[in-house]
C-alpha cells in the first residue's frame, strides 16, 4: 500500500512541476503571438497544478486524518478548484468572443505547436498512470485528478488544431475558435467537479 501512495506521489510531483513549466511557456509564447487559445491553455496548466497539490497533500497527510475530517476537506478543495473553472472559462469566452468581434489577428507560433505536441504525447501516458494507481488505492480524489489529467490532453489537442490552421492556412479565427473549445472542457470538468462525478469505475 505504502509503494502505491509513493508511485501515486511521485505522479503528482511530476504533474505539479510539469504544469508550471507548461503554464510559463503557454503564458510567456501565448503573449509573444496574441493567442488566445495559447494564454487560456497556460492559465488552465495553473490549475492543474493547484490540483496536483491538493492530491500530494492528500497522498501525505489526508490519509492520516479522521474519515469526516479527511471528506470534510477534500469536499472544500473541490468546489475550491471547480470555481476556479468557471472563473477562467469565463475569462477565455470573453476574450475568445472580443477576438473574433474585433479580428485580432494572432501570429503563427512554432513554439505554441511544439508546446501541445508535447503535452498531447504526455498528458494521455501520466492520466493513464495515475488511474492505475487511483483503482488500486480506491480513491475518488485521484481519479478525478487523472480525469483532468486526460482533459489537458482534449486541450492540448484544440490547442494543436488551432495553431496548425493559423499557422498553415492563415485562418487565425481557429485560434479564438479554439479558446472557446478549450471553454467548453473548462465548463464541463468545472460541474462534474463541483457536483462530485469522480466515483471510482
Amino acid at each position: 500500500m505504502d509503494n502505491l501512495y509513493k508511485k501515486g506521489l511521485r505522479l503528482e510531483y511530476f504533474t505539479v512541476s510539469y504544469n508550471i513549466l507548461e503554464a510559463t511557456a503557454a503564458l510567456i509564447l501565448g503573449g509573444i503571438a496574441a493567442s488566445v487559445a495559447l494564454i487560456g491553455f497556460g492559465f488552465d496548466s495553473i490549475i492543474e497544478s493547484l490540483s496536483g497539490f491538493i492530491l500530494i497533500w492528500r497522498l501525505t497527510k489526508g490519509r492520516y486524518l479522521p474519515k469526516d475530517e479527511e471528506e470534510k476537506i477534500e469536499r472544500k478543495a473541490t468546489k475550491f478548484v471547480s470555481i476556479t473553472f468557471f472563473i477562467l472559462a469565463f475569462y477565455i469566452s470573453i476574450v475568445s468572443i472580443l477576438s473574433l468581434v474585433n479580428q485580432d489577428k494572432p501570429d503563427s507560433s512554432i513554439g505554441g505547436i511544439i508546446l501541445a505536441v508535447l503535452s498531447l504525447i504526455i498528458m494521455p501516458i501520466l492520466a493513464r498512470e495515475k488511474m492505475k494507481v487511483a483503482r488500486a488505492l480506491n480513491s475518488r480524489a485521484l481519479i478525478a485528478d487523472a480525469k483532468e489529467t486526460l482533459a489537458c490532453a482534449a486541450l492540448a489537442a484544440a490547442l494543436l488544431s488551432g495553431l496548425l490552421f493559423n499557422f498553415l492556412f492563415g485562418f487565425w479565427q481557429a485560434d479564438p475558435i479554439a479558446g472557446l473549445i478549450i471553454v467548453y472542457f473548462l465548463l464541463r470538468e468545472g460541474i462534474e467537479s463541483w457536483k462530485g462525478n469522480c466515483e471510482c469505475e
